[in-house]
């Protein structure tokens, strides 16, 4: 295994001390790869962990869309550990394992539609078209804003365009999967 060029904060990170219990009361008392990059700088850890937390934690979005999204992301992008933490979540939310693997297939012609209800479907498209094109159909938009009212609307965006930042961070600073994945 060759040395990483910037490597995980400690596991055991001690300091700063508010921040790191926020953190690990956040993700249920264990850092993940994610937090031990992160808390290379405060500031980023400190406005990501509110950030992410509150897109996490507090949106009226339904949870499955939610993650739906954040999966679409993880594959568009080729972020793997995005996929690895967000797939039991999905199915955690009401997903099927057919669902998490047809959502491995985005973006491609054999994807497989029939296995998402149509308000899914939008979320994938939208997921594709914001990650790949960045400008998206304003009909797509209609359906979902009509679908889903305008707040969860905006929170799916949100989402959408907070895991791309995800995504690009974990691949550019290569973060990888926890040897043992948190409960």
């Amino acid at each position: 295994m060759s040395e990483r060029l910037i490597p995980y904060q400690p596991m055991d990170l001690a300091e700063p001390a508010e921040l790191v219990a926020a953190i690990r009361k956040r993700r249920g008392g264990q850092f993940i790869n994610l937090d031990r990059m992160l808390l290379h700088s405060i500031p980023i850890a400190e406005g990501w962990n509110h950030f992410i937390g509150e897109i996490r934690n507090n949106l009226s979005l339904d949870p499955k869309l939610r993650e739906l999204a954040m999966c679409g992301v993880a594959v568009l992008n080729g972020a793997e550990y995005e996929f690895f933490h967000h797939a039991p979540p999905f199915k955690k939310a009401g997903g099927t394992e057919e669902q998490v693997q047809g959502l491995r297939l985005i973006g491609q012609p054999n994807f497989p539609k029939e296995l998402y209800s149509p308000v899914e479907n939008d979320a994938v498209d939208l997921t594709f078209q914001m990650t790949r094109n960045i400008t998206v159909d304003p009909e797509l938009m209609k359906r979902l804003q009509k679908a889903l009212g305008s707040t969860d609307a905006v929170e799916l965006v949100t989402v959408i365009a907070a895991y791309n930042m995800v995504s690009r961070f974990l691949i550019a600073l290569d973060v990888n999967p926890e040897d043992h994945p948190p409960a």
